[in-house]
């Protein structure tokens, strides 16, 4: 991921990942994809109750400027109960949520699975059939498109997995 340190985000990091958030839905919409992030989300009660949890991450750069944010749950996600297709298997795993990059380095995605990889060799993530930056990167970083999974407000998001298992 070349010169960018991935920690744990903290409260004063809220400002900038907010707006790698608001730069991430400007991308979105440009790039076809209408209602993924729509309103306010995801806005500050996210951030605020993802580094209360311990799983808001950061990318900082060289610069100490933050490049990238995204959730990282590791256990049972309650979202991926039902799917519409199949899990790869039903061991353990790791979820990434809201991921944003600034844009300003490349590769983000894939260093994040990377990351989130050395902490649990087995993630699930999903995304809007709408985005097609990430299904591409998700597809780049070697993970099976698996099915389908319905939101909590009921909207359908594409579900993929990979697993060192």
């Amino acid at each position: 991921m070349g010169d960018v340190t991935i920690r744990k985000a903290i409260e004063a990091d809220t400002a900038a990942i907010l707006s790698i958030y608001r730069s991430a839905k400007q991308f979105m919409r440009r790039m076809g994809n209408m209602t993924q992030w729509a309103g306010s989300y995801p806005g500050e009660k996210e951030i605020a109750a993802d580094i209360e949890n311990g799983n808001l991450h950061v990318g900082v750069d060289d610069d100490g400027e933050i490049v990238v944010a995204f959730a990282f749950i590791i256990g049972r996600d309650p979202t991926y109960d039902v799917i519409d297709g199949a899990w790869l298997n039903d061991e353990p795993y790791g979820t990434i949520h809201r991921i944003a990059s600034s844009g300003k380095v490349a590769g983000m995605v894939a260093g994040c699975v990377e990351y989130c990889f050395s902490k649990v060799d087995n993630i699930r993530v999903d995304t809007h059939s709408d985005n097609r930056p990430m299904l591409a990167a998700l597809e780049r970083a070697r993970f099976t498109r698996c099915g389908t999974i319905i939101c909590a407000d009921g909207t359908p998001r594409v579900a993929f997995h990979r697993s060192g298992h």
